[in-house]
């Protein structure tokens, strides 16, 4: 996996966490830049966490999946993407009015859902054997960025670039799942 392709995961990851992040920012009543990065901390902690643990356990099941590991990535890639999609596209998804609260309770279950896909991605990483402690930390650092950003983005735009975020999200992930299936398919340069 090149740089560029780590670096369009690490954005179609991050997109989840940057529209929650968007609803943080809508919902705090100052956004100061400590806040925005308490969220980013969270949610580029978590995001670089998840895929660690999905490396480790593709890694432990490698060899007997090495066969048909490239439909594994996609089938991820995809349905993963997918499902952004289609969450992007819901009606009335509005942000929770109490969604400001940067409290343990708050924080901790919007980190573990924003990057349960990463997970599923650390599988994949391990299927195409990505050096995983960089890709962990790009993935990280970049998520950790984008929603210091949606934070900010909240405060000044409300929830009008939330779907959009999680579309092109879905929409980044199913085509990298399709790159990698056509690639090992040998339809792909």
């Amino acid at each position: 996996m090149t740089i560029l392709e780590l670096f369009i995961v690490a954005v179609g990851l991050s997109m989840d966490a940057f529209a929650v992040s968007v609803c943080k920012g809508l919902a705090m009543k100052d956004s100061s830049f400590n806040k925005a990065v308490r969220v980013g901390l969270w949610f580029g902690g978590f995001q670089a966490l998840m895929p660690l643990l999905g490396f480790f356990l593709g890694s432990r099941f490698e060899s007997s999946i090495c066969a048909f590991d490239h439909w594994i990535a996609f089938v991820l890639l995809a349905l993963i993407g997918i499902n952004m999609i289609r969450e992007s596209l819901k009606k009335g998804d509005e942000c929770d009015v109490n969604s400001g609260s940067l409290k343990f309770k708050d924080m901790f279950p919007m980190a573990v859902a924003t990057s349960i896909d990463a997970l599923a991605v650390g599988i994949t990483l391990a299927v195409l054997k990505v050096n995983i402690l960089p890709a962990v930390g790009f993935i990280g650092i970049t998520t950790f960025t984008l929603s210091i950003l949606g934070v900010k983005a909240g405060c000044i735009f409300g929830t009008k670039y939330k779907s959009k975020a999680e579309l092109t999200g879905g929409i980044i992930l199913v085509l990298i799942g399709l790159k990698i299936l056509l690639e090992h398919l040998g339809l792909l340069g």
